[in-house]
């Protein structure tokens, strides 16, 4: 390991690979009918952290409200986030709508727990900015080095 490296415990590696990659998604019900109990939220919770481990993923944090539900995301670079996303609506829609019949059934329509579409945002790490700037800062062969910031060397 490089001596400018430090030991972080939320990186994660593998045999070629290091990485601390973290997503947010927001799943939304079907119509945004306003479903959800606190007991089927526990439940959902259940449900997704099972999911994400599956996948070697991990489920940082949950919650939601009547119609929607937020959860962060630690997952492997080897896992597509479209395939993870598809199996966390797919398990736990199958799972709700099983165990909470009665809830369910009278609020949502043609047999759909979740709506089509979904957000995922990728979270943590430096701004965008910060990481331009230190991109940028690269001592690149043949080219005069710049400070971090971009600001020339002599000030």
């Amino acid at each position: 390991m490089s001596p400018r490296w430090e030991h972080n415990p939320e990186v994660r590696r593998g045999a070629h690979v290091a990485y601390h990659l973290h997503a947010h998604l927001v799943f939304v019900t079907k119509y945004r009918r306003g479903v959800f109990t606190a007991q089927m939220l526990v439940r959902c919770e259940e449900i997704m952290r099972d999911v994400c481990a599956d996948f070697g993923a991990e489920l940082k944090q949950f919650n939601g409200e009547h119609d929607h539900v937020h959860l962060l995301v630690h997952y492997p670079p080897k896992v597509a986030l479209s395939k993870l996303v598809n199996s966390l609506k797919g398990v736990s829609s199958r799972y709700l709508r099983q165990e909470f019949t009665g809830q369910v059934n009278r609020n949502i329509m043609h047999g759909r727990f979740w709506s089509g579409s979904y957000f995922a945002g990728s979270v943590g790490g430096a701004p965008l900015e910060i990481v331009r700037r230190y991109i940028q800062a690269q001592e690149r062969p043949g080219r005069q080095p710049e400070g971090w910031w971009g600001d020339s060397p002599t000030g």
